[in-house]
């Protein structure tokens, strides 16, 4: 590893290896654990991003105090890290796949309408609130951002993020069909979302003109084509699943089909998340029955656990540490808390429109299901590495620092205190969510 002398002094990594960066993040991921579990005790994922958070801020006091050194080193560390890259195309496909693996798709299919018209019609109506609330909010804190990338920030923020939410459901006491409705929710919008994203980011940043026509088919090329390739996919590998009995085996087998499907599928011009999730459905509900032993099934859950453990850890923590090398004023601070505000309300929307049209159509929901699952819409990482997916350019520096707002106000607010509201309402009736 090679160092240079920065000012003052002070010597920061210049270029690391990955392995050098993937060993302080799990080192200082475990620090931080512990130190929640013997003190604040939160919910680990959330525990340890508030302690990343207490310690960026810890440092960037220091610097304004003079003492700059440690926070130099750690952006110098930061700085070297491609959150987007990293997790859209690192870390998301074994945390979907983790996720997915778990629920349970006779479940899924049971609530399918639910699911489906949340994770479409809910992110594309959010997302149009979204983009018309903040074009006039940046208008009024002196920011002048164009229609279009109001547009494509209302794309990135309005799916919840299944990483957050799943993570933080586990310690909620939620019912299995709520868990169910706001699991697969997320598990699927994203690859939605994911493509909306794509088409308004070539109109945004390329130029491109609106083709309603070339829409309709990067939709179906990504979204449909990735649930195409997961199941051929799931399917290969289960029929292997079913030839072999031993458990490194398998498990061998099932990162292949995560770390190969995902790049495959990208490679391919297909939505990966959407694949990744059908691969996890297929082998976590059919491998379970069809070609598993017991042995295998128990090391292969304990193994896909602690990845998703680990990753959620390291992820969270990351989060936390990005507030050094962000730029936020004031004004970012007060905007990004005004648009929490609205994507929230934005979200209460476009979870009611759709539950209350299958209301109509005798579809039973718990008397509080549109507040739960609009209290329960947590965004997370996927959002903020959208945002820093965008070309450099004042829009995008903006819409990254209100992004990191609304991200770290959702995980903290609502990540804390979805556990209460269900618990609260779960006492007024016992009907289905």
């Amino acid at each position: 590893m090679s160092y240079a002398t920065a000012l003052d002094h002070t010597y920061v990594p210049v270029a690391m290896s990955l392995l050098t960066i993937t060993s302080i993040l799990i080192t200082v991921s475990a620090l931080f654990a512990y130190v929640n579990y013997r003190t604040f005790k939160l919910p680990n994922t959330i525990g340890i991003m508030v302690i990343s958070l207490l310690f960026s801020l810890a440092l960037v006091l220091l610097g304004h105090l003079g003492y700059n050194d440690g926070e130099r080193i750690a952006s110098g560390i930061i700085g070297q890290i491609e959150f987007d890259n990293t997790l859209l195309n690192g870390m998301l496909g074994f945390l979907l796949f983790a996720g997915a693996m778990h629920i349970n798709l006779d479940d899924l299919l049971a609530r399918k309408w639910t699911i489906g018209l949340l994770a479409s019609v809910g992110v594309i109506t959010s997302m149009f609130l979204v983009a018309g609330g903040s074009y006039y909010l940046f208008q009024l804190f002196g920011y002048s951002v164009p229609f279009i990338f109001c547009l494509l920030f209302g794309s990135l923020i309005s799916p919840t993020d299944p990483i957050a939410v799943m993570g933080i459901l586990k310690t909620a006491g939620a019912s299995k069909s709520l868990e169910i409705k706001i699991a697969g929710e997320s598990l699927f919008n994203d690859g939605v979302a994911i493509v909306v994203f794509l088409a308004i980011f070539g109109m945004a940043v390329n130029g491109d003109a609106f083709d309603a026509q070339h829409i309709a088919v990067l939709f179906v090329q990504e979204a449909f084509g990735g649930a195409l390739f997961g199941f051929a996919a799931g399917w290969v590998v289960l029929q292997m699943l079913k030839r072999v009995d031993n458990y490194q085996v398998e498990i061998l087998l099932t990162l292949a089909l995560v770390s190969g499907g995902a790049t495959a599928a990208a490679g391919l011009h297909l939505s990966a998340p959407i694949a990744v999730v059908v691969a996890g459905l297929m082998i976590g509900n059919h491998g379970r029955r069809d070609a598993m032993s017991n042995t295998t099934v128990q090391h292969l859950d304990t193994f896909w656990e602690l990845i998703d453990e680990i990753l959620n850890a390291v992820l969270f923590l990351i989060i936390g540490l990005e507030v050094m090398v962000l730029q936020l004023d004031l004004h970012i601070w007060i905007a990004g808390v005004i648009m929490a505000l609205m994507v929230l309300s934005a979200r209460l929307i476009s979870v009611g429109i759709p539950v209350n049209a299958l209301r109509r159509l005798n579809r039973e929901f718990h008397p509080h299901a549109v507040k739960i699952l609009t209290w329960g819409g947590l965004r997370g990482g996927i959002s903020v590495a959208l945002a820093l997916s965008i070309p450099a350019s004042p829009e995008r520096d903006l819409i990254v620092a209100v992004t990191y707002v609304i991200v770290v106000l959702s995980i903290l607010v609502q990540g804390l205190s979805i556990g209460r509201l269900i618990r609260a309402t779960a006492q007024e009736t016992d009907s289905d969510y």
